[in-house]
């Protein structure tokens, strides 16, 4: 369904007096396949990327280099027409429920504007596809007159939902969808987000900070730091059975519900470094506490655990003795 082949994305920030511009690396040769109707999560702290790699599948922002690749259609090389016709085929679900909702249009007029966008069917049966929609997201069609302002956050996402489906799209970019949710509504929507997927057939990338919803969801995940990825796997591999000490430490950091179990917590020391000046060698070496000296000077390849499993780093690929096939 989606292929990214060494995506790049810098933005240009402003140097000192007498110095040239630098660049933000925000992604920094970000490679992976996502399969028609399976999820993939992509994870990692603040800052890390994977928001912006989701922009740029939707081409919200523009790429400095790579390939993405729609169903062996490669978007970049789409004109604006061409980009505009393909949006119906790829859409997105935003983080913020209340301000990815116009304040003055009723619920009516935001789930039907992507039919007005794209000239698509008749008054009246819009106004019929717009309550199909409301009922699939679990939303009574009593809403159709009423403002966002009158609605929960939970109630405010699936009307942000309900629009995403309205064309029927065929990848969804899932945007951190339910980060500003209480705990209680996040269980809601990930469940309505399955049931949906199952109905219609779609393909998410789900991007998130919280490794218990991605683990919950995903079929696949991938784990970003610093503009790249350091492991990618099968929910289990990753959740299950980690490799890069990144992926072990955000995992030890997800509370216990159980009170009696209280799991040795590994500290993520330091700051994360600059991305206008990231770490040579790895980019993980400053914070890791397995670090070698090679980590400091060498960028780690890429190590294929095994067919679905992933890593970048020295660690594995010495530990591995030559059981795991470097790339």
């Amino acid at each position: 369904m989606l292929k990214i082949r060494e995506l790049k994305k810098y933005f240009p920030v402003k140097a000192g007096l007498g110095k040239g511009k630098e660049h933000v690396k925000a992604l920094d040769g970000v490679s992976l396949e996502i399969q028609a109707g399976e999820t993939f999560g992509l994870v990692g702290e603040s800052g890390c990327g994977k928001s912006t790699l989701g922009y740029c599948v939707l081409r919200l922002i523009e790429p400095t280099a790579g390939e993405i690749f729609f169903q062996e259609r490669n978007i970049l090389t789409l004109d604006r027409g061409e980009m505009r016709r393909l949006r119906r085929e790829i859409q997105m679900i935003f983080q913020d429920p209340a301000s990815s909702l116009d304040p003055r249009m009723t619920v009516q007029q935001i789930v039907e504007e992507p039919f007005v966008i794209h000239r698509l069917h008749a008054k009246r049966e819009r106004l019929e596809k717009v309550e199909e929609l409301l009922k699939a997201v679990g939303m009574d069609v009593s809403a159709t007159d009423k403002f966002p302002h009158q609605f929960s956050g939970g109630q405010r996402q699936r009307i942000g939902i309900a629009r995403a489906l309205a064309l029927n799209p065929k990848l969804i970019v899932a945007d951190e969808p339910v980060s500003a949710l209480d705990v209680s509504i996040q269980a809601q929507i990930v469940n309505l987000m399955q049931e949906l997927q199952a109905r219609y057939g779609l393909t998410y990338l789900f991007i998130s900070h919280g490794l218990p919803v991605v683990e919950h969801i995903s079929d696949r995940i991938g784990v970003m730091y610093l503009g790249k990825l350091v492991e990618t796997g099968t929910s289990a591999e990753v959740c299950r059975h980690p490799l890069h000490p990144y992926t072990q430490i955000l995992l030890s950091s997800v509370p216990s519900p159980d009170p009696e179990q209280r799991p040795e917590r590994q500290i993520l020391a330091g700051e994360a470094p600059s991305p206008v000046n990231p770490p040579g060698g790895c980019r993980f070496h400053t914070r890791c506490p397995h670090a070698m000296e090679r980590c400091k000077v060498e960028e780690p390849q890429e190590i294929r655990v095994s067919a679905t499993h992933r890593v970048w780093c020295h660690l594995v690929e010495e530990a591995s003795e030559g059981s795991a096939q470097i790339v």
